[in-house]
């Protein structure tokens, strides 16, 4: 009798109670190695059913996320301990962006003409939008299926393959996407996911892929990018950031506190664009903290939001608080003690010095500091002065557009926030240490695919400019167009 193979498998931990959920395959670099491969073999298929082949496919996967969304959304919670009402929220956009690339993908990335120019009038000019080929994408435990659907949606949209690796934390949303993707499309080899450790996501970058999307940390991200550049591989980095959010004076001060509380709270804080910093003009600088205040203490964690999905971030969470404390922050949610694990207790601080780390450094956690500033030129300075410029929410009623105008960061919500990321036709993605790239709208589609061009001669010219057989007439006549053109 043959014995049975066995394979190293990862881990599924529930946050709340510290419990199994299930096993999953720990793949081999060998496994991912072997993924890639068979992507390579089937998007030269996937490429020649076209826009609109792939586009039925696409909806059609959509459609069946759709029908199964209670079982999605009870995982989802269950793997990052996020109420469900968050998980429903998150599907929600997830479904908009990978409806809109299926339907979007032909109208950006046809080909277009281009005007040749007088001296090449005889040729046709063209830009053809090439897929790249294998994509790897590489996602975030936080929004474990709107996050990698801003890449996976769009790079197959786009013509391109993808090898999906989602974090060791949620690797059974991940894999529930592969099972859903490949019911629809059971036979497109296109669509193919590899769970596992961080030495996964490292044989991924590794691979004979032609791109990779990455969603993390930046300090991860900036490996990642060292390891694609040694083989010349186009990145995609989407890291994190913190967010501020600018009051000025003539806000409306009660939406301004209810939005700023959910857009940093929300998800337990653990949102890449999450605000956690908040520069409020100083006329109303104590209607808002006592507002704020007001709200925040009615907040339950377990019951708004969940506990730390990875369980390590609590001690970075715990070091940015603790720190503040030592630094004279004022407590007014909160302690220095709100690191109750799983859980952090909702927690805000004010007049907090601006090196310090819950100001300078991603916190990731239910926690927001807020600082009065002068004006609002003061403001954007210590928005800007940060070394991240991922996202940015402004609240005013006559000079937002301004403000926002100023901010060094890649997106910009003015008296919303976060709302940039649920409207399909932006893009997203960030500046400086926020990373670089962009994931939706037709930037996003775009960003899976190289501009290749093509030109053809429609018609000869009695004159030709590129031989050596051209004649001193010729010549001549080249200088009297270039003095007419440019004179």
């Amino acid at each position: 009798m043959s014995t049975p193979v066995t394979h190293p498998e990862i881990i599924s931990y529930s946050p709340r109670t510290g419990l199994e959920i299930a096993r999953y395959r720990d793949s081999s670099a060998a496994d991912v190695e072997q993924a890639v491969a068979r992507a390579r073999v089937g998007a030269m298929s996937w490429q020649s059913i076209g826009f609109s082949g792939r586009k039925q496919i696409l909806r059609a996967w959509a459609a069946l996320i759709t029908s199964r969304i209670d079982e999605i959304a009870a995982l989802i919670s269950e793997e990052t301990g996020k109420p469900v009402s968050d998980a429903y929220l998150e599907i929600s956009l997830a479904l908009s962006h990978l409806s809109w690339a299926a339907k979007k993908a032909n109208r950006y990335l046809r080909t277009s003409h281009r005007a040749p120019g007088i001296l090449f009038a005889n040729m046709s000019a063209q830009v053809q939008h090439v897929p790249f080929g294998v994509v790897g994408v590489i996602g975030p435990w936080n929004y474990p299926i709107f996050t990698p659907m801003g890449s996976i949606a769009y790079a197959l949209a786009a013509g391109n393959s993808v090898v999906f690796k989602p974090s060791e934390f949620t690797p059974g949303v991940g894999h529930w996407l592969g099972e859903t993707f490949n019911e629809v499309a059971p036979n497109a080899n296109v669509f193919f996911v590899v769970t596992g450790g961080p030495q996964t996501g490292v044989a991924l970058t590794q691979a004979a892929i032609d791109k990779l999307a990455f969603t993390g940390s930046t300090a991860t991200a900036k490996k990642v990018a060292a390891t694609c550049a040694n083989r010349m591989i186009p990145v995609v980095l989407e890291c994190g950031g913190t967010d501020p959010a600018i009051i000025d004076k003539d806000a409306d001060l009660s939406k301004a506190v209810e939005s700023v509380l959910w857009g940093a709270m929300s998800n337990g804080g653990q949102t890449c664009i999450g605000i956690e910093r908040v520069y409020v003009h100083q006329d109303i600088a104590d209607a808002f903290v006592a507002e704020i205040t007001k709200q925040a203490s009615t907040l339950q964690a377990g019951v708004d939001y969940g506990p730390s999905t990875m369980p390590a971030q609590l001690k970075v969470i715990d070091s940015h608080i603790k720190d503040a404390a030592t630094r004279g922050a004022t407590f007014v949610v909160g302690s220095a003690d709100s690191v109750q694990a799983p859980y952090v207790e909702p927690t805000i601080m004010i007049d907090i010095p601006e090196d310090s780390l819950a100001v300078a450094e991603e916190t990731f956690g239910p926690t927001l500091t807020i600082n009065r500033v002068a004006t609002m030129t003061e403001a954007i300075q210590r928005a800007n002065a940060s070394k991240y410029g991922l996202g940015a929410s402004v609240w005013a009623k006559k000079n937002g557009k301004a403000i926002a105008a100023q901010l060094q960061c890649g997106m910009v919500s003015i008296n919303s926030v976060i709302a940039f990321a649920g409207v399909s036709t932006l893009p997203f993605g960030g500046a400086k240490d926020s990373g670089y790239g962009r994931i939706h709208g037709p930037e996003g589609l775009r960003e899976f695919t190289y501009p290749r061009s093509v030109v053809r001669p429609i018609f000869d010219l009695p004159l030709s400019f590129t031989t050596f057989k051209r004649k001193p007439s010729t010549d001549r006549l080249l200088k009297r167009v270039i003095t007419f053109l440019h004179r």
